[in-house]
């Protein structure tokens, strides 16, 4: 509980102040990427863009890994072993990757709906397990003896980043800032509420788990599932765990959607500028959508969630692509709080630095999942590597081509 407040206050609160007020003063389309190219050039607005899309690169194959395990674990007892299955999971992975992405091609029309049954899922699932876990403790207590503080050591430490990771992805408003109406009154007012609500869906989740199961016999993979399943067992209710792993699925539906249409307007912003080929300036002529990007996006993350899983365990793939995904996706929050420092909002943007770069810090530090510490760690640095040589080798490339007049 104090790790999701933590979060909370250090977090989502400055992330959201900063992208309100920058959301605000530039509400076209590109978020991070225009704010940074803005605020301190073209070639940092190019980085800031190429490490967060990697980074989202990343999060799709890990969130896919981590849905698809919960939607096999949830069916029951005769297919949990499918769970930790690297290749039934790899597989069913990708179909997940490609179907949200494919569905996305045909634009907002379509993938509004997608968001919104992701939404109610999110929420129908959150009442679904604290009522469950509400009706279990009220007739036997709690399976987990609940203390305020947790326990400071390094398996606490490493798992700050996923929680940490769990209470972002406020940013992606600024990306459509082009097509949100009054920005400068909306965006801020969604912010403090979207805040509130992600905050009390986390606290409320994680107390539920708690509640139905010993905290140390929780999965990081399929640990929703496991609280649906005890659940139905203690309240003889045996539809509650398929329905909790239903529920997770359509939450992960609307993810993929939201994340995907937000991202894809990046390359969108980049091929306008000339940093990247002209096709990624394009938009479909019938959907409207910047397709080429969309299908950038799935086959990177496509070749990431087959090349990540060398050499370590299921568990252990998955925190090396949590790591990865914390990488990509708080280094560019430096430069969100940059332009936030220069917006005047100095105190969010100290606070922000702070907290980032304390969360990246701790991202580096493998759980007890991982079975080669020496893999793990090579694996973070290759990925760091490749995320900022290959932004480097990309812009050379360009600006030498728009030198040449190509």
């Amino acid at each position: 509980m104090a790790l999701w407040i933590l979060a909370t206050i250090g977090v989502l609160l400055p992330l959201a102040s900063a992208c309100a007020v920058l959301t605000a003063r530039s509400p076209g389309s590109g978020g991070l990427y225009t704010w940074a190219r803005d605020a301190f050039g073209p070639w940092h607005g190019f980085l800031c863009f190429w490490i967060y899309w990697t980074g989202i690169a990343f999060w799709f194959p890990g969130a896919a890994m981590l849905y698809v395990s919960v939607g096999i674990y949830g069916l029951g007892p005769n297919y949990a072993h499918l769970a930790d299955d690297r290749f039934c999971v790899l597989a069913v992975s990708l179909g997940a990757i490609w179907i949200a992405l494919g569905t996305n091609l045909v634009g907002l029309r379509i993938g509004k709906w997608t968001e919104n049954l992701g939404a109610v899922s999110g929420w129908l699932l959150c009442v679904v397990l604290s009522m469950a876990a509400l009706t279990v403790w009220l007739r036997g207590g709690s399976a987990t003896q609940m203390r305020l503080l947790p326990e400071w050591n390094r398996t606490t430490a490493s798992f700050w980043p996923n929680i940490a990771l769990g209470l972002t992805g406020i940013e992606l408003v600024g990306m459509l800032g082009g097509e949100i109406v009054d920005p400068a009154r909306n965006v801020p007012r969604a912010s403090w509420v979207a805040s509130v609500f992600a905050a009390v869906f986390y606290i409320s989740m994680t107390l539920a788990l708690l509640v139905l199961m010993r905290a140390d016999s929780i999965s990081e993979l399929y640990g929703l599932a496991q609280g649906g399943g005890a659940a139905a067992r203690m309240l003889d209710m045996p539809g509650l765990g398929p329905l909790v792993a239903a529920l997770v699925v359509g939450n992960a539906i609307g993810q993929f959607g939201s994340c995907g249409t937000a991202v894809s307007r990046l390359p969108l912003a980049a091929g306008v500028d000339h940093l990247l080929p002209s096709v990624f300036a394009r938009v479909h002529p019938r959907w409207a959508t910047p397709h080429y990007s969309i299908l950038l996006l799935g086959i990177v993350a496509s070749v990431l969630i087959v090349a990540v899983q060398t050499g370590d365990s299921l568990r252990g793939a998955y925190q090396a692509l949590v790591s990865l995904m914390v990488i990509g996706s708080f280094l560019p929050f430096l430069y969100v709080y940059a332009c936030a420092w220069k917006a005047r909002r100095r105190l969010t943007a100290v606070t922000g630095m702070l907290v980032t770069i304390a969360v990246l810090a701790c991202s580096a530090i493998p759980t007890g999942s991982v079975r080669s510490v020496w893999i793990f760690e090579a694996k973070l640095a290759a990925g760091a590597l490749v995320m900022i040589g290959s932004a480097w080798l990309v812009y050379r490339s360009r600006r030498r081509q728009i030198s040449a007049g190509v």
